[in-house]
């Protein structure tokens, strides 16, 4: 157990480890407050609006679907309990820094039953529907080996099916030309309204606990709701326009701004090797826009997130996709623009270039 430093305070007694595990828990929100304003009491703690220096908290998709075993994209890493032991991390590295973490802002995944990378989205040529965990290519398209599923055509482009084609091999082009992601469709996940969309609730819990405590606005950013673009990243969809030139989706201009005009970001969430790295990707371009000496405001954690990795059933130890070794090409190129990677477990007043 980390012992406390400059600064840190204790983790509060409600606190229960085994309900990270837990698809049912949720935090009593009243009591909740009743507990923050003892705590803000006992401890002394200043509201964040008092704050010398801005540091900002961006949690990235912690929600069930993610974060236990039961989701249905569950972020296991290799270990298998990636995604557990993570967000065990991450909230006890949110308790002892209350007096530090000015604001935190949680991103959920929000999808509908029909996206372009879900299943229900594709059809093969002969009409048969597709599985997950596989990439589509344009040149599939083109040759008509998979189609969008023409039953979603009346309500997504008023009918219009070759419009509908059309768009999506225009929209597997872009992808292929940008050279981040081809198109890989994934298991239906953090659809709105379904339990597995709700942040998993040791996460819910402390971001609540730390809003009532600091006075902070514990914001959350909706992303990934349009059916024609992915949005891996909280900070803009995969791409922006269609063949058409008509606008699909917006960058998060608003959410640019307030991360950069911060005094520090700290990065945690799942998973690593997708929308994490994807917003940290966003982020960096938008430094080199800006002053690339930004870059320095961001502090990894990067014991706080796993990256995709899903086991093959009929070989014990064997993957059929294993995403780390992009994340790890990433981050060291986040690195090395001058982005901290750090541990939850030191002290904040260790890190280097921060001041609390």
């Amino acid at each position: 157990m980390t012992s406390l430093t400059r600064g840190e305070l204790p983790l509060p007694p409600f606190y229960d480890r085994e309900n990270v595990r837990s698809w049912a828990f949720a935090p009593d929100q009243s009591a909740l407050l009743s507990r923050a304003q003892a705590w803000r009491s006992e401890h002394a703690v200043p509201p964040a609006g008092s704050d010398r220096a801005t540091v900002r908290l961006l949690l990235i998709d912690l929600q069930k679907d993610f974060c236990l075993p039961q989701g249905s994209l569950y972020v296991g890493g290799r270990s298998g309990n990636g995604a557990l032991e993570d967000a065990d991390r991450v909230v006890r590295f949110l308790y002892r820094n209350l007096r530090n973490i000015s604001d935190v802002t949680c991103t959920m995944d929000t999808h509908h039953p029909f996206q372009i990378f879900f299943p229900s989205f594709w059809v093969d040529g002969q009409g048969a529907p597709l599985d997950a965990h596989r990439e589509i290519t344009a040149g599939e398209i083109r040759e008509r080996k998979v189609e969008p599923n023409p039953d979603v055509a009346w309500w997504l482009c008023q009918g219009d099916e070759a419009w509908l084609r059309r768009q999506v091999e225009f929209y597997c082009e872009a992808l292929e030309k940008a050279g981040k992601y081809r198109l890989y469709l994934w298991f239906s996940h953090c659809i709105l309204g379904s339990d597995g969309h709700a942040l998993t609730g040791v996460v819910h819990e402390a971001r609540l606990f730390h809003a009532f405590v600091r006075g902070a606005r514990g914001g959350v950013e909706l992303k990934g709701g349009h059916s024609l673009t992915e949005n891996y990243s909280v900070l803009a969809p995969e791409v922006l326009a269609g063949h058409d030139g008509r606008a699909l989706a917006e960058r998060n201009t608003g959410l640019i701004d307030t991360l950069l005009e911060s005094d520090a970001v700290i990065v945690a969430g799942q998973a690593a090797s997708h929308c994490v790295k994807s917003s940290l990707e966003d982020l960096l371009a938008e430094t080199r826009k800006r002053q690339e000496s930004l870059a320095r405001k961001v502090y990894i954690l990067r014991d706080c997130m796993s990256s995709v990795a899903v086991p093959d059933p009929g070989r014990e130890g064997q993957f059929l996709a294993d995403f780390t070794p992009q994340t790890e090409a990433a981050f060291q190129v986040f690195a090395e623009a001058g982005m901290h990677l750090v541990e939850s477990t030191t002290p904040m007043s260790e890190w280097p270039e921060l001041r609390l």
